[in-house]
């Protein structure tokens, strides 16, 4: 069903292209953009998308929604009285509309002066975040490359994802893992027995995709269902996908998951039912884990009852569990939430290691995967070219030197507030010491940090330690309300660009063409950093004289080029851009069957994994040798600061901020998408039957959930399909304080980053750890305050 445009945008514009229906991309779907008098007034889902997402509404109603920033803005204390001036008032709405030429000026001047003043290291660009779709118009990158040419800036690395499994993984297998394709969906319906989907929704979450969602995974869960597959779902909460399939529900405890694999683990150890040949010819280290397991180190076995009075799972199904693994052939497949949680690194491992000891990793339909929930990775790909980004970040330009005492180049991005509030301070990483610099200046273009980062309220602490905030995006987010000058983005039906269809899929690419002018005053990223290079005398350098459409069509031809070489049908350049507008490519039969670590598997020895010693690491000795207390040298179970498991605990329920159903992190906030999902005018906040009515709390009533951390407002919706003790606030809600720039105050929205806390992972990944989080929920009572973050701000 089309979505259309409201009356009070029909008035007629100069159009960008002729009337008529146009395929463009969205990170919730490829569809068809309907453009009347220079208006984009509806869009239907393209055809060749098995299973459209509700969210593809989004993609139309961001263009005009309230939430979008018209015009440059300023923050009216920081334009009257300099940088750093009156911090507190960041976040209250008090903006002075200004020019773009203004605008720029005083961005460019700001670089200038920080990189005089201090350095580069002054500078804070770790941008991070889902920015928008498309190969050219990534702000993130652009930004870093203008940085690099005028001497450079601080940045960060890796993610909130999946920072914990990128630290770790690649001790234990030799890379991330969790990333590109995986077992194919085809051979686990052709040989899996049993399928345990552990933390994993893949129903919810391949709705997105950092490309363009293909949409697969639908019709994967409709084959294991048809096929009768059996299927476990190890989680707190019970899914679409669980339902879907019939499956068994595990409601395990959180924070549990490595004292249940352990459990399992000690399981298949004193049974006799682990596999010696896999662990001996393809893992290291397996003797020191058994030594764990057994107790030998610590007094303690990792018995089935020992982890059953960890994770709330009888310690019989915790036994069963384990030998129905070795009874047939099997797949565990995991998610990222365990590994977003205090020492999170040790699950992946304690998961890889039980599937090592199963020993049926290789084998077609059996082993681990950590990625099926995320870009449809079992799907078979198509026989298509690379499609390559044209702009490159480069290396930094050594125009002032950078003395190590002055601080790391790249700082983990979940430590962003450390760095803040502790400059010139030391810190552990991965085996690497490091020193916190001393930022003056952040810059934050496609990304929202009010969104992902946690502890809201420890984090506008460290935001008032800016001089100068700078903020670029299309809407009112509320990282852009903390900003002290504000540069309106354009979406990307409003510029030019180009996509694939699926990640792994490798299906399409799609010609995302402008088609409507920029609405109000924005500009395209691109158009925004050539400006700014301008000013500060690197344009020739930064653009390479081409425009945007120019990178686009370098882009195309680059895979045009790879495609002639193997003989893959493509057009040219102009009758695609023109004419087609898309471009599909087949899947060889060939491709529909694929085992990852098959080759490993044939031969451990040819085919040595990229670790120390070419196996798989239960035990390693690199880590050892760091010496870090929260990361010992095997799986192990290290009980968590805050969980429901401390029996002096101030708080008595868990919160479980996982992905949302209904949008990409903090994406589509601003748009009718609320509409499918929000309460009482708020974020939901689900909650069991029978905590709700302890707390005297039914569906729709309006809730504050609170900690020592923060406090916010959602709308209550009472439901059995989450377990008892535990409560789910989805994250990428926007932060809305009742009184801007005050830590402390009320989220009127429900933001679950006032709750959780800002502590890392571990000193080895310095990851998140955004799931070891307890609060307590009680009725609201008396009229709730208005909410006003989807408000343009004053004079805005």
């Amino acid at each position: 069903m089309p979505f259309g445009l409201p009356k009070a945008f029909a008035a007629s514009a100069s159009a960008a292209v002729a009337d008529g229906e146009y395929l463009q991309a969205s990170h919730w779907g490829a569809f068809w953009a309907r453009i009347e008098k220079g208006r984009f007034v509806s869009l239907r889902p393209w055809e060749k998308d098995p299973h459209p997402s509700p969210q593809l509404l989004g993609a139309w109603d961001q263009v005009y929604s309230p939430t979008r920033i018209r015009y440059p803005m300023v923050r009216r204390a920081w334009l009257e009285k300099g940088p750093g001036a009156a911090p507190e008032t960041r976040g209250t709405g008090d903006f002075v509309r200004v020019s773009w030429e203004k605008a720029l000026d005083l961005v460019a001047g700001e670089i200038k002066r920080v990189q005089t003043d201090f350095g580069p290291w002054g500078i804070y660009t770790g941008s991070y975040g889902w920015g928008p779709i498309g190969r050219v118009g990534n702000p993130q990158t652009m930004l870093k490359r203008l940085m690099n040419l005028t001497g450079g800036s601080v940045v960060s690395s890796s993610n909130y994802s999946k920072a914990g499994i990128e630290a770790i993984m690649p001790y234990v297998v030799g890379s991330i893992d969790a990333e590109g394709p995986q077992t194919s969906h085809q051979t686990i319906l052709d040989n899996t027995d049993l399928i345990v989907f552990w933390a994993c929704d893949p129903l919810k979450n391949n709705q997105i995709s950092a490309a363009i969602p293909d949409h697969g995974e639908y019709g994967w869960f409709e084959a294991m269902k048809k096929a009768g597959k059996k299927a476990i779902f190890i989680d707190p909460v019970r899914t679409e996908g669980c339902k879907m399939l019939g499956a068994e529900w595990l409601p395990v405890r959180p924070h549990s998951d490595v004292a249940l694999a352990l459990g399992m683990a000690h399981t298949l150890l004193v049974e006799n039912l682990h596999d010696k040949g896999f662990l001996e010819n393809y893992t290291f280290g397996f003797d020191q884990f058994a030594q764990y397991l057994r107790g030998e180190k610590d007094g303690t076995p990792k018995t089935a009852d020992w982890a059953a009075s960890l994770c709330e799972l009888p310690a019989d199904t915790i036994r069963d569990l384990a030998r129905r693994l070795t009874k047939g052939r099997s797949m565990l497949v995991s998610g990222w939430t365990p590994q977003r949680q205090q020492y999170g690194e040790q699950f992946p491992w304690a998961f890889v290691t039980l599937a090592a000891m199963v020993g049926q990793i290789g084998l077609p339909g059996g082993g681990f995967c950590q990625r099926y929930h995320l870009d449809n990775a079992g799907v078979p790909s198509a026989n298509a070219p690379g499609l390559a980004g044209s702009l490159q970040i480069g290396k930094r330009k050594e125009i002032k030197p950078w003395p190590k005492e002055k601080g790391t180049t790249s700082i983990p991005c979940a430590r962003v507030v450390d760095m803040l509030l502790n400059p010139g301070t030391t810190y552990q990483h991965n085996g690497g010491t490091h020193v916190y610099p001393e930022i003056k200046l952040c810059y934050w273009a496609g990304g929202n940090p009010f969104h992902h980062h946690q502890d809201r309220n420890r984090m506008v602490q460290a935001w008032a330690k800016i001089q100068t905030f700078i903020v670029q995006d299309f809407q009112w987010t509320a990282t852009a309300r903390h900003a002290d000058i504000v540069l309106p983005a354009t979406t990307s039906v409003e510029r030019n660009d180009i996509e694939r269809v699926g990640v792994v899929a490798r299906k399409a690419v799609v010609a995302m063409k402008q088609l409507i002018d920029p609405v109000f005053e924005s500009r395209n990223d691109y158009d925004i950093f050539v400006e700014l290079a301008k000013r500060l005398g690197v344009e020739p350098e930064f653009s390479e004289g081409k425009s945007e459409l120019e990178r686009v069509r370098e882009i195309y031809e680059d895979a045009l080029k790879q495609a002639t070489a193997k003989k893959i049908p493509m057009p040219d350049f102009d009758t695609f851009w023109n004419k087609t507008g898309v471009v599909e490519f087949s899947t060889p039969d060939t491709a529909v069957r694929r085992t990852k670590y098959a080759d490993f598997r044939e031969d451990p020895v040819i085919n040595a994994l990229p670790t120390a010693t070419g196996r798989i690491e239960i035990y390693c000795k690199a880590i050892e040798k760091m010496g870090y207390a929260d990361c010992p040298p095997h799986p192990t179970w290290l009980e968590p600061s805050e969980w429901l498991g401390q029996a002096d605990r101030k708080y008595p329920l868990h919160v479980n901020s996982s992905h949302p159903q209904f949008r990409l992190h903090s994406q589509l906030n601003g748009t009718k998408v609320r509409e499918l999902y929000a309460v009482a005018g708020r974020e939901p906040c689900r909650i069991n039957s029978a905590d709700a009515a302890a707390r005297g709390i039914k569906s729709g009533d309006v809730v504050r959930v609170f900690n020592g951390r923060g406090q916010c407002l959602a709308g209550a919706v009472v439901s059995d399909d989450i377990r008892p003790g535990v409560i789910e606030l989805q994250e990428g809600a926007w932060y809305d304080p009742a009184e801007g720039g005050k830590p402390g105050t009320l989220c009127k929205y429900g933001d679950p980053n006032v709750l959780t806390p800002d502590i890392p992972t571990s000193k080895l990944g310095q990851a998140t750890s955004a799931h070891t989080c307890l609060a307590e929920v009680e009725l609201y009572k008396g009229t709730p305050p208005a909410v006003t973050v989807f408000d343009t701000p004053k004079d805005a």
